[in-house]
């Protein structure tokens, strides 16, 4: 059976269509309408409709939303797209397209993306970390999406990171010190603002770090060992086979050589076996997680 795959992000909704054996045969890209609930509604449905009369065919629908659907109210909730908040998006869309369709976090569908025919293929529980400009998390389970009963299960970036003296920076969920504010991509830039009194992108401070800039290293080395703090606290208590980081700050390359090595005074363990990998499926993972979640 084909199945589609729609990853509603706050820039670009991105449709993608694949057949039983994971071989996309559709994958569009369109703009999401800024704060247009009603036109986010309309550009989903004409995607579909789009997609399944290039396949001459119908499918199922699965959405990667930058939020959740509330157990109790069945309305959108935790989205950093604000113009979703409160509201019906499933039985909207059911509505619109005539059929079930079936929502999850972005971070979940990366997960299971991954976990499904990705660089967690295999392992029994995979933990996925998105990190750009925020950062998201989600559980996959003998193939199977955690959500959770509050449907926040995997969200680590808005626990405490600790460990870092002075005033926290703020997060938008409306507390202090939670790992995003460190590890997403406006963190990092922050944080070497505070250090070094220069303004760059994360992609010019690793750049510049290779180079030989001191400040910038500095930075790195910082990040780094937030990293490892942040996911030591996700091994302590999920324990997962695999962690799989995606999102820009994934294609830093040194964090898979460095990170795991600065794990172990932060795990409760004589020794850490949870490996930590790159994405196979890059700015297309999570919207294929979307379509895997009818398998």
């Amino acid at each position: 059976m084909l199945k589609i795959g729609i990853d509603l992000g706050g820039t670009k909704t991105e449709i993608v269509a694949l057949d039983a054996a994971g071989s996309e045969c559709v994958r569009r890209r369109r703009d999401t309408p800024q704060g247009d609930y009603a036109g986010t509604l309309a550009l989903i449905t004409a995607m579909v409709h789009e997609a399944e009369l290039e396949l001459g065919a119908s499918a199922t629908v699965g959405i990667g939303i930058p939020g959740a659907m509330s157990s109790a109210t069945g309305r959108v909730k935790n989205a950093n797209s604000t113009c979703l908040i409160g509201q019906p998006l499933q039985q909207d869309i059911e509505r619109m397209l005539g059929r079930a369709v079936r929502i999850a976090n972005d971070a979940n569908c990366f997960a299971l993306s991954e976990a499904v025919d990705g660089a967690g293929a295999g392992a029994r529980v995979v933990f996925g970390v998105i990190m750009g400009t925020g950062v998201g998390g989600g559980i996959v389970v003998d193939g199977h999406v955690l959500a959770g009963a509050n449907a926040i299960a995997g969200e680590w970036g808005h626990n405490p990171l600790g460990g870092e003296p002075g005033e926290q920076p703020a997060c938008y969920c409306g507390r202090r010190g939670c790992v995003e504010t460190w590890l997403c991509g406006p963190g990092m830039a922050r944080d070497h603002e505070r250090a070094s009194g220069g303004r760059l992108a994360p992609p010019q401070i690793v750049a510049r770090a290779a180079a030989g800039d001191a400040a910038c290293e500095a930075t790195l080395v910082r990040y780094e060992a937030r990293l490892a703090r942040g996911l030591a606290q996700v091994i302590n208590i999920l324990d997962p086979d695999v962690i799989v980081l995606g999102g820009g700050l994934s294609n830093i390359e040194r964090l898979y050589r460095n990170v795991p090595l600065l794990l172990g005074p932060h795990v409760f363990s004589d020794r850490v076996d949870t490996r930590l990998a790159r994405n196979v499926h890059g700015d297309s993972s999570g919207v294929r997680g979307a379509a895997w979640l009818w398998d």
